[in-house]
This record gives structure tokens, C-alpha cells and sequence, in this order.
């Protein structure tokens, strides 16, 4: 028989599958927590943009407070690695040992140099590869230096500045020949061999439908339920492969077959999904949060629509440029727009907006989740701009915290508020 499961019971598998039903844990953040964070969600995606933090960042915030960052290049750059970059959802960092299996799944030749003539790539693959044999890590600018390559470079329809080197070396990238060895704090890849970042080259002879049950276990795990489109989607494997993949992982006991009152759609739940009694957790969500990476699904879960307004027209922009969703318990109860200025010392909510059943405390609740960020990013101060029909109650609700502990802080102290504890923490060089 089919279990039959509420919305609610349905949200909060959700959350405790990614580690975002309960309070935070107190003191400070390991990095055997920071691990165990990264193999439950998977792969965090990696973006550029840098408003607030880089995008694999702030997932870790969301689900431990305020942790080193350093942990995480720890853990991608010293062996055994924890983490490698490659493509997923979008270019993100992966668990090393989904590396095999993506590299049967993902399909990126539009990223590439499969446009280029076979001579002029092999030639260009040839001297790439000799150089990093020979030689350290190097970026594409370095690479393109030291092999004295001359080009313009050729703007595509995405906007990259991309010459020959470069795109060659993301089509090494994708057959997974090389890899990166780090990330400059241009956030430039440093690219060398595959084999001095992990030590598993590519295979021919690996089974693809059993590599994609792995894949689809593993997205079944980090959502606790879902469809056949939000585990295919989480890796980015194709829909009707994914649909084949939890009929054999249904077979062999992996997934259960459920029902959401309200759903329309075949829903699974993974066999190790936990329900919890209540959710307790609060946080914001980067917009590249793996609880948000399929819209549909974070519509149908949580009432709550989201697009990323990044490359919307200023003009035609309805909630902000990087827009973060706020979580409280079991609903995302609001969104802001945040810019970290570090010139100023000051986390910027550029807008705040409730949603229709925010419940009484959202801004209380809000101004002391963005003071822990602050303190996080090393900023002294959150300023609320009158933007948003939250905004004037958060700013009251932040004002009424910075008035509490005012006499607390030591000038130049940035400060760290974990749910009304406020601890100091030496100032920032």
C-alpha cells in the first residue's frame, strides 16, 4: 500500500535531507561538520558572483553558522580530497567518487572546443597536456602565455571571452583528463592533471545504467522525496533515463512509491529519508541552495515562487539583484536582497519582502539570522533600506538588537548572534 503523506510531513523529509530541519549546533563548527554537511546535500554549485559570498559557500553557512571558509579549500585542495570541481547541476564541486559515474551523464560539448578543426584541437590538446605534465597548475591566462599563443579571443552568445587555450582546456575539462587543482582569488581554475587531483582516471567500461542508479540514489538521499524531475535534475542527467533509474531503484528497495495530498505526480521517498516530528532550523538561502535548485519542486513544496532576477533589467526587476529566499522552521517565510559591502563594513538589505503567511516574528527572527551572517562575513553593521513591505519592521527588529548590545561590543568587534547569544570575536586585520 501507497503511504500517504500531508504537505507538511512532505516538507520537512525535505528539510531534514538537507540538513535544514534543526537548530544549528553550538560552538565552534568542525571540519569533520562541514564534511558531513557536503556528503549529505552531495555537490554544491559554483557561481561566480561574489555579492554577498561565492555560491559554495553559502550553503555551509546556511546549515552550520559561522564557519571558516578555509575548511572548504582544505577540503578541494589537499589529498585525499573531499571535493573535486566538475560538471553537475552546473560546474560545481562534487563528491570525488561521483566523479566516474558524471563523467558518463554529463554532456557539456557546447562548453568545449568540439566546434574547433580536429587538427588545430589535438595540436592545442597535445601542447596543453605536455605543459601540464611538465609544469605546476596554471590558469588559462598562464597556459596561453607560456605556450605563446597570440589570438584574439572570441566572444560567444554567453558573453566568455574564450580564445583557443581556453576552450580546448574545458574540453579536456569535460572528458575528465584534467581537472582543477585550485582557484585563484580572481576565482580563475587552476588546471592540472586529473590524476594529481584524484587518483581515478576515466573508464570505458563502466556500466551506464547502474552508474546512473548511483547518481539517482545519491540526488534521492539529498532530497528525502521527490520526483523523477527533481532527481534527474540535481545532477542534471537526462528525465527519461532518470525515469528508468527509480523503477530499478524502487525494484531494489531504494526508493518507496508515496503520495502528497495535493500532488499530481509520481512522488518517491529515498528508503533512508527521515520525517521529523517538527522543523527548527533557520536560514538564508543562497540562490544556487540545493533546496532551491528546481523551481517547480520548491513552488509545489513550499508555495513559493523564486526566479533570480541577476539578469533581469534593473528596471524590470520585482525583488532585487541577488535575492536570497529567508527559511523559518518549516516555510520560507520571506526574501531579501543582500550585498556584502566591504568597503563600508555593512551587510546592505537592499529590499525585504514577506510572504503572504510569514508568521509575527519573521523580522525578529530575520535581523538576528543577518546579524550572524555579518558576523560571518566580518562586517560591523546591517543597514535595512526602506525597499519592501518588511523592510521597516526588520529595520526596527535590527535597530532594537544593534540598541541591546551595543554596550557589549568592543569597538571594531564584529559580532557573532547565534539565536539571541551574542558571543565577541576578535577583530579582522
Amino acid at each position: 500500500m501507497t503511504a500517504s503523506l500531508s504537505l507538511l510531513q512532505a516538507r520537512r523529509i525535505a528539510l531534514a535531507a538537507q540538513g535544514l530541519a534543526k537548530v544549528r549546533p553550538t560552538g565552534p563548527v568542525t571540519p569533520r561538520a562541514v564534511g558531513r554537511t557536503f556528503a549529505r546535500i552531495q555537490l554544491v554549485q559554483i557561481d561566480s558572483v561574489n555579492v554577498v559570498a561565492r555560491s559554495h559557500y553559502l550553503p555551509f553557512f546556511s546549515r552550520l553558522g559561522n564557519y571558516d571558509p578555509l575548511i572548504l579549500q582544505a577540503m578541494a585542495g589537499r589529498k585525499p580530497r573531499k571535493m573535486m570541481e566538475y560538471w553537475a547541476h552546473e560546474a560545481s564541486f562534487i563528491r570525488p567518487e561521483h566523479f566516474q559515474d558524471l563523467l558518463v551523464w554529463q554532456k557539456r560539448a557546447w562548453v568545449g572546443a568540439h566546434h574547433l578543426e580536429p587538427a588545430v584541437r589535438q595540436d592545442m590538446e597535445d601542447r596543453i597536456l605536455m605543459a601540464l605534465t611538465a609544469g605546476r597548475p596554471m590558469t588559462a591566462s598562464e597556459l596561453t602565455a607560456q605556450l605563446g599563443h597570440d589570438e584574439q579571443a572570441e566572444r560567444d552568445n554567453w558573453g566568455w571571452n574564450w580564445n583557443i587555450v581556453k576552450r580546448v582546456l574545458e574540453h579536456l575539462f569535460e572528458q575528465g583528463r584534467i581537472s582543477a587543482a585550485s582557484r585563484t582569488p580572481q576565482f580563475e581554475r587552476k588546471y592540472t592533471l586529473t590524476s594529481r587531483v584524484v587518483p581515478v582516471m576515466p573508464r570505458s567500461d563502466i556500466n551506464a545504467e547502474e552508474s546512473l542508479d548511483r547518481l539517482i540514489d545519491a540526488a534521492a538521499q539529498a532530497h528525502g522525496i521527490g520526483t523523477v524531475r527533481c532527481f534527474s535534475d540535481y545532477f542534471r542527467t537526462p528525465l527519461k533515463a532518470g525515469a528508468d533509474s527509480v523503477r530499478r531503484l524502487v525494484r531494489a528497495g531504494r526508493l518507496q512509491p508515496v503520495s502528497v495530498r495535493g500532488w499530481d505526480r509520481d512522488t518517491f521517498r529515498h528508503v533512508s529519508a527521515r520525517m521529523p516530528r517538527q522543523a527548527a532550523g533557520r536560514a538564508l538561502l543562497s540562490p544556487f541552495d540545493s533546496l532551491v535548485f528546481e523551481r517547480r519542486r520548491l513552488e509545489e513544496l513550499f508555495g513559493f515562487h523564486y526566479r533570480i532576477e541577476i539578469y533581469t533589467p534593473a528596471a524590470k526587476r520585482q525583488f532585487g539583484y541577488y535575492v536570497l529566499p529567508f527559511l523559518l522552521r518549516d516555510g520560507i517565510v520571506a526574501r531579501v536582497d543582500l550585498k556584502a559591502d566591504r568597503a563600508s563594513g555593512q551587510l546592505l538589505v537592499r529590499s525585504a519582502f514577506a510572504e503572504a503567511d510569514a508568521p509575527a516574528e519573521t523580522a525578529v527572527e530575520l535581523a538576528a539570522e543577518l546579524e550572524l551572517m555579518a558576523a560571518w562575513l566580518r562586517l560591523q553593521e546591517v543597514v535595512v533600506w526602506p525597499v519592501g513591505d518588511l523592510a521597516g519592521m526588520l529595520a526596527e527588529a535590527v535597530a532594537r538588537r544593534a540598541d541591546r548590545i551595543k554596550g557589549h561590543r568592543l569597538p571594531g568587534s564584529p559580532l557573532t548572534v547565534e539565536h539571541g547569544n551574542v558571543a565577541l570575536v576578535s577583530p579582522v586585520d
